[in-house]
């Protein structure tokens, strides 16, 4: 078993070999993953799209580690998750992946300062006060610190959940619909949020969305199709999007690939 490192080694930030995720067992089972191989560099913002029920949550769940694959392999920073024990895959989560969900998940007790910090808490360690302000700043949250969830709006809550993910310098954000809940405007600043940690902080990120408009922010788009890569849209524009997802959703599968559409 690979050591964990403070810092990702080489190559790819997130990568899957022949990942397969079945529900169920006998006649009743379910393949939510078929065979998904995929790297994802590190440095960039990924979005992962397919039709309904094509696996992408599913796929996110493994490649963050809260799921266990029943098959196949997924590696974080290098360090192959599948050979990690429950304790060591916690480790990892808490202290190198980052994570934004559709409902924000903060704990109302705890101001937002101490929502942020919360899992450098969890682990025992202070916050670097540099890096703090920063992730602070970048989330524009400076003057929002001392408030509970209650007192902020959706769009607040939201950013101080992109803090968190932010907090522990994590080698991949993982986000799951993370604008799912939120008006057009506070979706639009979520997603600057994310676009910026990779610009500007050099975050990866990977995102599921339906959104096609959200999807245009990342770096290239992975599609899934029946728990199957489906192709790869780098550079990607909401019109774009839209054609490679009429292309899966009217002709099927296309062989795995980068796409030019």
């Amino acid at each position: 078993m690979s050591s964990l490192t403070s810092t990702p080694p080489g190559g790819p930030a997130v990568e899957a070999v022949d990942l397969h995720m079945a529900y169920g067992t006998g006649d009743a089972s379910v393949d939510a993953l078929a065979g998904v191989s995929l790297a994802l560099p590190a440095g960039m913002f990924h979005a992962v799209m397919g039709p309904s029920g094509s696996g992408k949550s599913t796929l996110l769940h493994c490649l963050a580690g809260l799921d266990r694959p029943t098959g196949g392999t997924v590696r974080i920073g290098g360090t192959d998750l599948t050979t990690l024990g429950d304790r060591r895959l916690t480790l990892l989560r808490r202290d190198h992946v980052g994570f934004v969900f559709q409902r924000f998940n903060l704990l109302p007790v705890l101001t937002a300062a101490e929502n942020i910090t919360l899992p450098l808490t969890i682990a025992g360690r202070r916050p670097d006060r540099a890096w703090f302000d920063r992730v602070v700043t970048a989330v524009g949250l400076t003057d929002r610190l001392g408030h509970r969830p209650s007192e902020l709006s959706g769009g607040q809550q939201q950013r101080v959940a992109v803090a968190r993910a932010l907090i522990t310098r994590p080698w991949v954000v993982f986000a799951d619909e993370p604008t799912g809940n939120l008006d057009s405007r506070s979706g639009t600043e979520v997603l600057s949020l994310l676009r910026d940690a990779v610009t500007d902080l050099g975050q990866t990120v990977v995102m599921v969305t339906h959104d096609p408009q959200a999807a245009a922010r990342a770096d290239q788009v992975v599609f899934l199709r029946d728990g199957r890569h489906a192709g790869t849209l780098p550079r990607p524009t909401a019109d774009t999007v839209l054609e490679a997802m009429h292309r899966l959703e009217t002709a099927g599968a296309s062989p795995a690939g980068r796409w030019s559409a």
